[in-house]
Parts: structure tokens; C-alpha cells; sequence
């Protein structure tokens, strides 16, 4: 933990990083960030005590360098960067879709490169962090990577052929599982139920059973089948949900963010 650690683009997901890490164990003075703004920058020191730098006295100083900017501004965080970044530095690359042959191609011969997809619950250290290693990175860069995004949740190893499919299912999985809390409140409205009373029962409902699917190692089909009695009021909204081609409507959702994932990576708008 001696490393400096640079974040470039520090937005909401960058400073959950960043807070993660210093909880971990990590030294405010080991950190530096980026930000567009200025002010952004001087909240970020305010805030954890970090030291604010620019792009290239991050490529300069720093051990590795975490991209966490938009996937359309990559090319041009590059361009600024190219010229600053040593071989041995460590680029960790939390974009979504650009492939780390991107960023091999524009950095020194054998820059070692890690993709991480990270999400959403990084804000309330319960983030899904999915790790690739570029042509360049080892093992021991790997480990770094898994013990920085660590601090901010659980961590998965897969080849980067799967990147892809992981940003369509836990990248944006958050947004799905809103979007069903969301239907279910209106149906608990619709049901009679004032809107505060109806979220807190989804809310909770959705903690209990995802603690149920981490802890108890059971298939979710056994799960779900331990709540259905025959002829009882479950059975009776399953074969809706069914009527209704939820099941079909998700894995075409899910195929729906995987292929802009490829899009993206292909330079696609």
C-alpha cells in the first residue's frame, strides 16, 4: 500500500474508490486524483485529504493509474497521457466496452493493462468488481487490481472474451433490480398501499432475499419454490410473470446491453 495510486476523472464512482481504499488502509498522501473541475479537485482533498494533480504529473508520479472516465473521452484522456506514462506503469481501466488492446495500442511497448467493470453499489462498499488482465499484466497485477477494488466490494477474475456479457449482467444489473423495485411499488400503490409502506416491504423483501441466495448456497429455483404452495397466491403471480414473457423480456434485455457493450468497443457511437 506504499504505491501512489492516481484516479483520473473522479466522479461518483471514482471517490467511492478512493474513500474504499483509504478505510482499507491506504494513506491519503499515497492517493492523487483528477477532475475536470477544479473545485471538484479541492473538494476531493477537503474531503479525504487526497492530493489533487493533473493528468500528466499523475502519469508521472503515480505507480498505477485508474481511468475512470466516460468511454467517449478515453481517447482523448490517451492523447494527454501517451507521451507521460512509463512502461512500467499500471493502467487499470474501469471503462465499459473498450478492450485493453485499446490502450496497448496507444501506450509504450508492454504497458501492463487491467480492465475492471465495477458498479454502482461501490457507493455503499457492496460493488461486483469484474477484473480482465490485458496481454501485458500478470498475475501480481491482477492481485493489485483485485486488492484496490476489494475495498469496495467482491472481486471476479474472467477472461476479457467475457467482459462483455459481465457489463451486461452486473455493470448495469443495478439499474435492472431499481427498475423491478420501482414496477413492484406501483403494483403495491395499485394494491391499496400507501408508497412509502410499499417500498419499505420491497426494500427489505430484496435484502432478505439476496442475503438468502449469498448465504444459504441454494439454487434460486429451490429458493423460489420453498415460497410457492400449490395453488397458493405465488404460483399465481409466477404464471403472470410468465404470461407476460418476463423471463423472455430479461434475456433480451440482457443481450440488449451486451451488444452495446461490443458497440462501444467497436468504436460505435
Amino acid at each position: 500500500m506504499s504505491q501512489k495510486v492516481a484516479v483520473l476523472g473522479t466522479g461518483k464512482i471514482g471517490e467511492a474508490l478512493l474513500s474504499g481504499m483509504i478505510r482499507a488502509g491506504w494513506a491519503p498522501a499515497d492517493l492523487l486524483v483528477t477532475a475536470r473541475r477544479p473545485e471538484r479537485a479541492e473538494e476531493l482533498r477537503a474531503r479525504h485529504g487526497v492530493t489533487p494533480v493533473t493528468n500528466a504529473e499523475a502519469a508521472k508520479s503515480a505507480d498505477t493509474l485508474i481511468l475512470t472516465v466516460k468511454p467517449q473521452d478515453m481517447g482523448t484522456l490517451l492523447d494527454e497521457l501517451t507521451p507521460h506514462v512509463p512502461a512500467d506503469r499500471l493502467i487499470i481501466s474501469g471503462a465499459a466496452g473498450i478492450p485493453t488492446s485499446f490502450f496497448e495500442e496507444r501506450l509504450a511497448a508492454g504497458t501492463p493493462v487491467v480492465r475492471v467493470m465495477t458498479n454502482t453499489p461501490a457507493l455503499v462498499d457492496e460493488a461486483m468488481s469484474v477484473i480482465s488482465a490485458g496481454s501485458h499484466a500478470t498475475a501480481g497485477h491482477l492481485a493489485h487490481a483485485e486488492e484496490i477494488f476489494g475495498a469496495v466490494g467482491k472481486t471476479l477474475r474472467v477472461p476479457e472474451s467475457q467482459q462483455d456479457a459481465c457489463t451486461a449482467l452486473s455493470g448495469s444489473g443495478p439499474a435492472y433490480f431499481f427498475y423491478l423495485v420501482e414496477a413492484m411499488t406501483d403494483a403495491g400503490i395499485l394494491l391499496g398501499l400507501p408508497r412509502d409502506k410499499a417500498h419499505d416491504l420491497i426494500v427489505q423483501s430484496a435484502i432478505g432475499a439476496a442475503v438468502m441466495l449469498r448465504d444459504s448456497g441454494e439454487h434460486p429455483v429451490k429458493l423460489r419454490e420453498n415460497v410457492t404452495s400449490p395453488a397458493g397466491t405465488t404460483i399465481n403471480a409466477i404464471r403472470e410473470l410468465e404470461n407476460h414473457g418476463v423471463r423472455a423480456a430479461l434475456i433480451a434485455a440482457l443481450e440488449a446491453a451486451r451488444d452495446r457493450s461490443r458497440a462501444l468497443a467497436s468504436g460505435a457511437g
